[in-house]
């Protein structure tokens, strides 16, 4: 009756264990109350990852999205999704707490900025998003800070015995300093998207360009362009000079946003090799995309500051 690919399937195992075989068994039994609740009749899936994603129609025409997701996901998108407020971000229309189940806007067409093949309109699309997203932090609110997504390094050595393994050891040892460094340093708290990369921004029809699946975190606007930088690397080390590429980046999001050029090359560093950690975390080895993230890291390390 629903389309749940084998490959979403092995994934959501691998990361959720029993938990997970228990929810996809659970799954078509979820989406038909859904349907029901709702009245609204679901479609094929999204390209999936973490969680159930698929278009729906309404019974009046509206078009929407639903989005079940991993019982032991924390979750923090949906406060996330009430305080951007439609703000630069996709509107949550409806949750259903005790399935997990967000009811979206639909973004229409939703192309994927990462179908922008001019890298530096690419880039200066995701910053007139930021510009839109970030919100003051509310005085109480369940979102991660900088602090706590950092903690991952020493995670990072504990899983090593206090070793490299496959990371570079200078390059390992300067994102630890500089992740330290730029937390402690931090001003002008505000919340951010969290994960903001080229295919979490989409075409739309209230506003050109929006943004979806925000992770809610706290920390400075610096820390924002970290994904950016290490998305679509494809890109860069196609280039015939990936650093000169990797530069403009960087100077590119730093002049748009009105950012400390420094922060925004430091910020993107430590990320990459923190970002290659957390792969390493869920899937257990070191894929092939995160040498392309430790290549990121390298090229950002060779920008003069």
């Amino acid at each position: 009756m629903f389309a749940i690919p084998e490959s979403f399937v092995s994934k959501t195992i691998s990361l959720a264990g029993e938990e997970g075989r228990t929810w996809i068994e659970r799954l078509p039994s979820i989406l038909t109350a859904c349907e029901q609740y709702w009245n609204l009749t679901i479609g094929f899936p999204f390209d999936l990852s973490y969680n159930y994603v698929a278009p729906a129609i309404c019974k009046n025409g509206t078009r929407v999205v639903v989005k079940v997701c991993l019982p032991n996901d924390e979750l923090t998108e949906v406060e996330a999704l009430r305080q951007f407020d439609g703000r630069g971000m996709v509107r949550l229309l409806e949750y259903n707490k005790d399935e997990r189940v967000m009811l979206l806007e639909r973004l229409w067409p939703g192309t994927l900025l990462s179908t922008v093949e001019d890298d530096e309109k690419a880039t200066s699309i995701a910053t007139s998003v930021m510009r839109q997203l970030w919100r003051p932090v509310p005085q109480e609110h369940p979102f991660p800070t900088v602090f706590d997504w950092g903690k991952g390094f020493a995670c990072l050595r504990q899983h090593y015995t206090g070793g490299c393994g496959p990371f570079p050891p200078a390059l390992l040892a300067e994102a630890e300093t500089l992740f330290a460094e730029l937390s402690a340093s931090m001003t002008d708290l505000v919340l951010l998207h969290g994960d903001l990369h080229h295919e979490n921004i989409l075409i739309a029809e209230r506003k050109p360009w929006l943004a979806i699946d925000p992770k809610g975190l706290v920390g400075e606007p610096a820390y924002e362009t970290g994904a950016l930088l290490r998305n679509q690397l494809s890109v860069v080390l196609k280039s015939s000079r990936p650093g000169r590429v990797m530069a403009r980046r960087v100077d590119q999001l730093a002049e748009e946003l009105g950012l400390d050029r420094t922060r925004v090359r430091g910020w993107g560093l430590a990320q990459a090799v923190l970002s290659v950690w957390w792969s390493i975390e869920d899937f257990g080895r070191l894929e092939d995309c995160d040498r392309d993230t430790l290549m990121c890291a390298e090229l950002l390390a060779a920008i003069k500051v």
